[in-house]
C-alpha cells in the first residue's frame, strides 16, 4: 500500500492512497494550523473504527440480523507528554435492529478483533483495548431502547 501527502500551505495538507480519495489534514492553530483538516491520530482512530465497523457489519448480515443503525466509536486517550501516543482505546459497538443476538454480535466482534481487522491487530499490540457493545431494539437510532449491554474481553497474546 503507498500513501502520501502533500503540503498545501501552513500545515495543511492534502493525503492520498491507492483509492485516489483524497483527506485533508490540518493542525490546531496553537501550532500553527488553521483547523482544517484531520490531525493523523485523528485518522488512527478513524481507520480503527472504519475497519472493524466494516468486518462486524459484514459478519453480522452473513449472519442474518436485522441492523437498522449501526455505529462504531472509539474513544482514544493520549499520553499528557510528546509524542502524545494513544494509552487506552475504548471501542464501543452500537447495534440498532429486531431481535439482534447477541451471540451473532460478540462473535463479530471477536473475528473482527482477532482475525480480520489489520488496524486493530496492529494497534492492539501496544495501545490496552477495551471493547464494549449496546444492542438497541427499535427502528433508528432516535426511536430505540437498549436492551443488552456488554464487554469483549480480548484474548491475551
Amino acid at each position: 500500500m503507498d500513501a502520501k501527502v502533500i503540503w498545501q500551505q501552513g500545515m495543511h495538507f492534502s493525503g492520498t492512497a491507492g483509492s485516489a480519495f483524497e483527506v485533508p489534514l490540518g493542525a490546531e492553530v496553537e501550532v500553527g494550523g488553521a483547523e482544517d483538516g484531520f490531525r493523523p491520530l485523528e485518522l488512527m482512530a478513524v481507520s480503527l473504527a472504519g475497519c472493524t465497523a466494516m468486518d462486524v457489519i459484514s459478519i453480522l448480515k452473513k449472519k442474518q440480523q436485522k441492523v437498522t443503525a449501526f455505529e462504531v466509536k472509539v474513544q482514544a486517550s493520549q499520553a499528557p507528554d510528546f509524542p502524545k501516543v494513544f494509552t487506552h482505546s475504548l471501542i464501543t459497538y452500537e447495534v440498532t435492529g429486531y431481535n439482534v443476538d447477541e451471540q451473532a454480535l460478540r462473535r463479530s466482534i471477536e473475528l473482527s478483533a482477532t482475525k480480520y481487522c489489520p488496524a486493530q491487530a496492529m494497534l492492539s499490540k501496544v495501545v490496552p483495548m477495551e471493547l464494549r457493545y449496546e444492542i438497541y431494539e427499535g427502528e433508528s437510532a432516535g426511536n430505540r431502547a437498549l436492551v443488552k449491554t456488554g464487554i469483549y474481553i480480548l484474548p491475551t497474546h
